[in-house]
């Protein structure tokens, strides 16, 4: 019998199983967490394209603090962001342990440098905690989706499409001038 024909009979009623297991699924999504420091992020594992190595990247002039220039990932330009840097930890001195999660956002495609790869949850909706309301800017809230605590740990969940919004324009601009550039050296 496949999946969409498993049916099954709840209180007299007779109802699709797939259709059950697609309601529950739909009440959760999958994140993928990782470490920056002592702290667990996690991301929407649908905007995950892939995990890679560590690899040197090549720097750009006038880009911002934390974002450590571009690497060629299969022929795309991809600018790097230092996610320590970013919310203010300063600089990441990189090693072989240190990974580039690579994120679609929108028709962008983006990196991360975190520390490691800690897992993938599969996290419902009612779970997600929201991010905390701190007067004074102690917390930017605003790149946050939501927070996720389990046993004793807490996953901070980051909302990629506003963590990248201001920077988008700045840096086409500047990988688009990546060619120029590499035509004049």
């Amino acid at each position: 019998m496949s999946s969409s024909t498993a049916l099954a009979t709840v209180g007299g009623t007779r109802t699709d199983a797939r259709n059950d297991v697609m309601a529950v699924n739909a009440a959760e999504e999958q994140y993928v967490t990782f470490t920056v420091g002592s702290e667990e992020y996690g991301v929407n594992i649908l905007s995950v394209r892939e995990i890679r190595g560590w690899t040197p990247e090549s720097r750009l002039p006038n880009l911002p603090d934390y974002v450590r220039g571009v690497i060629n990932l299969r022929g795309i330009i991809i600018p790097i962001f230092d996610l320590r840097a970013r919310f203010g930890g300063g600089a990441t001195s990189v090693t072989k342990r240190h990974v580039v999660v690579v994120i679609q956002v929108g028709e962008r495609t983006r990196g991360i440098l975190v520390d490691a790869i800690s897992d993938i949850l599969a996290i419902g909706h009612d779970a997600i905690k929201p991010p905390p309301d701190v007067d004074g800017g102690m917390v930017d809230a605003e790149y946050l989706s939501g927070l996720y605590t389990a046993d004793d740990r807490m996953v901070t969940l980051l909302s990629v499409e506003k963590l990248f919004s201001v920077e988008n324009s700045e840096l086409d601009s500047a990988t688009k001038a990546l060619p120029a550039l590499e035509r004049a050296s």
